[in-house]
């Protein structure tokens, strides 16, 4: 009888030990935030409108922290922000991700060139939304003209315009007339599409110009955006196409608008995740990838 209670009273300490350190859960900083249980059952937000900027070859490390970037640091602390501090690129070069970003694939594009297969007729956002009786268009800095589909133009490089790939009339392709200049983003933003992609030329993106440069076109050309999304059920996105292939494609994805909780988060996030965000905002199927990722669900009020 002695054997037997002392070889169960350790089966029994043996199971407390375990169940503890189940339970432990990593440390993190005091002011970073995490996924949970109950974040995956959160109702998500649907905003009148989202603008999404990216800008192009930076780590999260060269920007975060960097005073060549005082107003993309200031909105990464924002009371209206959330700043995704493990958030990634999904390959290398640039336009791979901008496709990933859009239709959950690369759609078989693993470089920068225009691609031979294009348009593309596989499922991507700007088609998504317009099936479901809402708008999307890209706004590019120095296109020359509506529907243009050259490969550059100026600073302007299709290589970052992703919507491009889709233009046509066949099946999951979208008007040309999505694909527009920057100078043509409205004053008045009720009057934006539902989902907008700003696209900076390559001087102003930080591809050929500096990290200040980029920071300050941001700030003169989107904050009025950033600040109006705050009191109108709106979003504002910044990301970041690819880090410069020496950081582990980390890259700085901030989210601001009216419906997001302010905070740093360490929940990691990709260009699937944004994208299946966005769809589930707007009850639209999943694209590609993004069919195979989790909602971001941590940073919503």
């Amino acid at each position: 009888m002695k054997i037997t209670f002392s070889k169960s009273c350790f089966v029994l300490f043996a199971l407390f030990i375990t169940t503890e350190a189940c339970n432990k859960q990593p440390d993190v900083p005091a002011n970073v935030q995490t996924e949970s249980v109950e974040d995956a059952v959160a109702t998500l937000p649907k905003p009148d409108h989202i603008v999404i900027v990216i800008l192009e070859n930076h780590a999260y490390s060269q920007i975060i922290g960097s005073g060549s970037a005082p107003y993309i640091n200031s909105l990464s602390k924002d009371a209206y922000s959330a700043n995704f501090t493990y958030s990634y690129a999904i390959t290398h070069p640039s336009q791979p991700n901008y496709l990933d970003l859009c239709s959950g694939s690369n759609q078989g594009v693993t470089d920068d060139n225009n691609p031979p297969n294009d348009p593309f007729t596989t499922a991507n956002l700007g088609r998504q939304l317009i099936n479901a009786s809402r708008s999307y268009s890209t706004y590019s800095e120095s296109l020359p003209s509506v529907g243009y589909n050259g490969d550059s133009y100026g600073a302007y490089a299709r290589k970052h315009n992703p919507a491009a790939n889709w233009m046509g009339t066949g099946t999951n392709q979208i008007p040309s007339t999505t694909n527009k200049p920057f100078t043509a983003f409205p004053t008045d933003y009720t009057k934006l599409p539902t989902v907008s992609i700003v696209v900076p030329n390559q001087n102003h993106d930080m591809h050929d110009g500096s990290i200040s440069t980029g920071d300050t076109w941001v700030k003169n050309h989107l904050n009025n955006y950033v600040q109006w999304a705050k009191t109108h059920n709106s979003l504002f996105i910044l990301t970041f196409d690819e880090d410069d292939d020496k950081h582990g494609n980390r890259i700085v994805t901030i989210f601001t608008g009216s419906m997001v909780k302010s905070g740093q988060y360490s929940t990691t996030i990709n260009h699937y995740r944004v994208l299946r965000t966005i769809e589930n905002m707007y009850g639209l199927p999943y694209a590609g990838n993004a069919a195979n990722v989790k909602t971001i669900t941590v940073c919503w009020k």
